[in-house]
This record gives structure tokens, sequence and C-alpha cells, in this order.
């Protein structure tokens, strides 16, 4: 177990991102509460949200940066080594999406980014732009 020296919260893995129990008023405190080196990441993952969801608001939802269009659209966080997306149930995203998943680490609802890796931004943009018409369809 790891304890963070901090806020004494105990973690499994060792140097466990979290918020010491205080939530980020705003994307922007989300982003400038992470190391340098991840916020270029962070910040572009934001840009890309909001270019393919323009009419999407921004929130914190679960401790995390979230885009709202009517309902949750995306969320994305910043972990050690990858950054994560967090479409929803990865099952609903059509077959031409999930197979240029292949190479990443996925879990039932997000995708892993290594930070060691390019980011495919393009990727990104096109499982948001697949989230908004789902949203659409389903309201």
């Amino acid at each position: 177990m790891w304890v963070c020296p901090s806020c004494g919260r105990q973690f499994r893995n060792s140097n466990q991102t979290h918020y010491c129990g205080i939530k980020p008023a705003d994307i922007d405190e989300y982003i400038a509460a992470q190391s340098e080196e991840v916020q270029e990441f962070l910040s572009n993952v934001r840009n890309t949200i909001k270019a393919a969801a323009p009419e999407a608001e921004e929130r914190i939802a679960w401790q995390m940066p979230t885009f709202w269009q009517g309902d949750y659209l995306i969320h994305f966080s910043a972990h050690t080594n990858h950054l994560s997306i967090h479409p929803g149930a990865l099952d609903r995203l059509p077959e031409e999406i999930l197979i240029r998943l292949a190479d990443y680490k996925t879990t039932k609802g997000s995708i892993h980014f290594p930070y060691s890796k390019p980011i495919d931004y393009e990727l990104i943009a096109d499982i948001t732009k697949h989230r908004v018409l789902m949203l659409s369809n389903d309201h």
C-alpha cells in the first residue's frame, strides 16, 4: 500500500494520482494541478474534444474533466504513465474505431494513451464525434 504524504489516503499503486480529497473547480484547475509535462497532453485532449463537440459544456465529474451534452459525453484523466479517455462503454463504439484501439490498453469504459507514444488526437476526435451522434440519437 502507498500512502499519500499530503492527505494520508491509501492506494494500491505507488504515487497514485489523486486530488487529496479536494475536487478541482474546473478543467483549468485540473490541468494546472498536473505536472508540467502532462499539462500539454491534457490541454491538447481538451482542445481536441472541444473542436469535435463544440456545443458540449465543460464540467468536472468524478474529479475528472468532463464534457456534457445533455448527458455525459466524454471524460479524460491524467495518470502516472498515461492519460485516459472515458467515452462510456467501449462495446458501443463502431467496429472501425474498435479496430483502431487494438494497440491500446482498454477497460470496459476507458482507453489508455501512454505518454511515451504519440497521442492519436484524431482517434480521440473520432470517438468524441461518435459519442455526440450517439447522444443525439438517444435523446
